[in-house]
């Protein structure tokens, strides 16, 4: 086993797991802190690239996920995330990403979020289909809307989240992206008006009966989204992951304190740094997901 930490804008040899950013290994391994690779050597390699190439977003990562505390309240997890999130924003880093995807234009799409009540139980689906429900500003609208509903109304005794189409969701809509006045301006917006908030209000009151049932592509915001909730319902054919940092960001949707509370700090650091996604069945295995379902995606 061999444990890796990212200090000063590199990987280096830590001194053990818990020191460790995350440990890597070739044997079955059920700790927390180490992760399963096919070779060592080779996924050392990768990662200290990718280090290398976005060293401020890295080391960014790795000092947030040892700042929160997975047991605290979810709005200073929240709060630490932005704030970090919001810097990264400002850095040359998301900048290079942006000169480099150039301009882009969101498309407009009625109904992003749809939500219907049957009984006590209110279903909410991402509609965005034809871009794999990628999460946009007025997909945060609707969705903040409809799960208002849940927040304020006691009688509704069980939520679901799932996505239309091919895809749970696959992240936050990229040709958004750069779109803020400023960094604070963003950070406000993040807090202030947070699903992920909301999310984990709603669980706190319905535990397992506020659920999230996940299929196709569940990267960034939506797999940050989903693991707040009490329950959630993994398609075989989900593909998982937080691909941030590829953008010089780190996950900005509550994802540091969400996915850290089910798997740990060292394998959501693996998941952001190693920017690898994983199966059903290895997020089964971590605890990312509660049951892999044979049901169909939805829509």
């Amino acid at each position: 086993m061999k444990h890796v930490r990212v200090a000063d804008g590199a990987l280096v040899a830590a001194p053990s797991a818990d020191d460790a950013t995350f440990s890597l290994t070739e044997e079955r391994c059920d700790d927390v802190r180490a992760v399963t690779v096919d070779s060592v050597d080779t996924a050392v390699a990768e990662i200290a690239g990718r280090v290398a190439r976005w060293p401020q977003a890295s080391a960014v990562c790795d000092d947030v996920l040892r700042a929160l505390d997975p047991a605290g309240p979810t709005l200073a997890g929240v709060i630490t995330e932005s704030l970090a999130y919001s810097t990264l924003q400002a850095g040359g880093e998301f900048a290079r990403w942006l000169a480099d995807r150039g301009p882009a234009k969101v498309p407009v799409l009625a109904e992003p979020v749809l939500a219907e009540r049957f009984d006590d139980r209110l279903e909410i689906r991402f509609n965005r289909s034809g871009r794999h429900n990628a999460f946009s500003t007025d997909a945060r609208a609707g969705l903040l809307e409809a799960l208002e509903v849940a927040r304020l109304d006691p009688s509704v005794r069980e939520v679901l989240l799932t996505g239309n189409g091919p895809s749970f969701c696959s992240g936050g809509d990229l040709a958004e992206f750069g779109t803020f006045a400023d960094p604070a301006s963003a950070h406000l917006a993040r807090t202030r008006h947070s699903p992920a908030l909301v999310l984990a209000e709603i669980t706190d009151r319905l535990g397992p009966a506020c659920r999230a049932e996940v299929h196709g592509q569940v990267q960034g915001s939506g797999l940050e989204m989903a693991a707040f909730c009490g329950r959630v319902h993994c398609h075989p054919d989900a593909v998982l992951g937080l691909p941030e940092l590829a953008l010089g960001l780190i996950p900005g949707a509550g994802g540091t304190v969400s996915i850290s509370r089910r798997i740990g700090r060292w394998r959501t650091a693996y998941l952001v740094l190693s920017g690898r996604s994983i199966d059903a069945a290895t997020a089964l295995r971590w605890g990312l997901v509660d049951e892999i379902s044979a049901a169909g995606p939805a829509g």
